[in-house]
């Protein structure tokens, strides 16, 4: 096989992950705690198979950065509580470095995916089917924006 075509073990867990808290997110609109722990264990299993103890500080650490990042939207009110947990879980995964990449690339697809959420409500309301009704929602899932800004930070660059 092709090294171009090869998915990473860590590309493996991402999708796993990333594929469950998408679906929870836009089932139930909400990210269970199982989801984040076991994003959490399996990047700390990752790190440590790959760096031996020296990969549990980077799954640390990398669950610090992407906690971290993500508590302050939390704590403007812009996210909810699973997306923070979800985005530490996926740190000890990825480590810091790359958490905070994937935070970058989640933060420009989240926009995208608000701006495309507020134009259907605009075209919607246009076209006089939501008469009286607000325009838009309160929020949107942010696990497909988080699992995609997570598989960004993984792809080779």
């Amino acid at each position: 096989m092709d090294k171009a075509f090869a998915i990473s073990p860590e590309m493996w867990i991402a999708l796993a992950i990333g594929a469950a808290a998408v679906g929870e997110d836009l089932w139930r609109r909400q990210i269970s705690n199982w989801t984040s722990l076991a994003a959490l264990l399996a990047g700390a299993i990752y790190q440590i198979w790959n760096g031996g103890l020296a990969g549990l500080g980077t799954a640390l650490a990398g669950c610090g950065v992407g906690f971290l990042v993500f508590l302050i939207f939390y704590v403007l009110g812009g996210m909810g509580g699973g997306d923070v947990k979800l985005m530490a879980g996926f740190g000890a995964l990825l480590g810091p470095g790359r958490s905070l990449e994937a935070a970058y690339y989640t933060a420009i697809t989240g926009a995208v995916l608000a701006g495309l959420v507020l134009a259907a409500a605009a075209l919607k309301k246009f076209a006089g089917r939501e008469k009286g009704e607000r325009m838009g929602q309160k929020s949107i899932p942010y696990a497909p924006a988080i699992a995609v800004g997570v598989l960004l930070a993984l792809v080779p660059h």
